[in-house]
């Protein structure tokens, strides 16, 4: 799940200065479990809006603001709404954002920003567990990925700064390198310890990404 926060009120002030009628856009997906930008978040972004003196022309929650042709879909179904504002104010990651700018013509505005991908470790609590790299050894590290869990991002075991299990830059956050040997250790095998783990390559994450399931 994509982790996003609200942007701060100066920011937002600032993107919609001469925007006196805006169209508001929620994400049923990851915004809304995350609390930035479902329904509950729209009502209040249209609170906050009408606050400062501008109208809100409609509104809409797509259940995924980063699928694009629903967003076009969804939008077209609000089409004189949309063409009414002067702005469409996304409350969605970046993805979603995106969605609706490819969509329409009208200046669409993001508010929330994007932070991570993000695991729940229950509702409210999230953790980066993943930095997309393109190139897992998952594998052979237990299921505890090095490069998003070590603060250095270490693929060959732990730097000089583990103390009592706990990582130098931040002694409340377990190594993740220490992790990975217990865990190994427990399941009797080597794993990434039988061999030295090359350089990421980060070749294996083209920007843009693309990617087409094959039938």
């Amino acid at each position: 799940m994509i982790i996003s926060s609200r942007k701060k009120n100066e920011e937002l002030l600032q993107a919609l200065e001469g925007k006196g009628k805006v169209f508001l856009v929620g994400c049923g997906a990851c915004a809304t479990a995350c609390r930035s930008g479902g329904e509950e978040e729209v009502f209040a972004m249209q609170e906050w809006l009408q606050s400062t003196g501008r109208d809100v022309t409609g509104w809409v929650v797509i259940d995924e603001a980063c699928h694009i042709m629903r967003a076009g879909r969804d939008l077209r179904q609000h089409r004189a709404q949309v063409e009414e504002a002067d702005a469409l104010l996304v409350l969605a990651c970046g993805a979603g954002v995106q969605s609706m700018s490819s969509s329409t013509d009208q200046r669409v505005i993001g508010a929330l920003d994007s932070l991570f991908l993000g695991n729940i470790r229950r509702f409210g609590q999230y953790e980066e567990k993943c930095s997309l790299c393109g190139d897992c050894i998952l594998n052979e590290t237990a299921g505890i990925c090095p490069v998003t869990n070590c603060a250095k991002g270490l693929l060959n075991g732990p730097c000089g700064g583990l103390e009592e299990g706990r990582c130098e830059v931040d002694r409340e956050i377990d190594c993740a390198w220490h992790l990975i040997f217990e865990r190994l250790k427990r399941q009797k095998r080597p794993g990434v310890f039988a061999r030295t783990v090359p350089a990421k390559n980060w070749g294996k994450v083209r920007k843009p990404g693309r990617h087409k399931i094959k039938s």
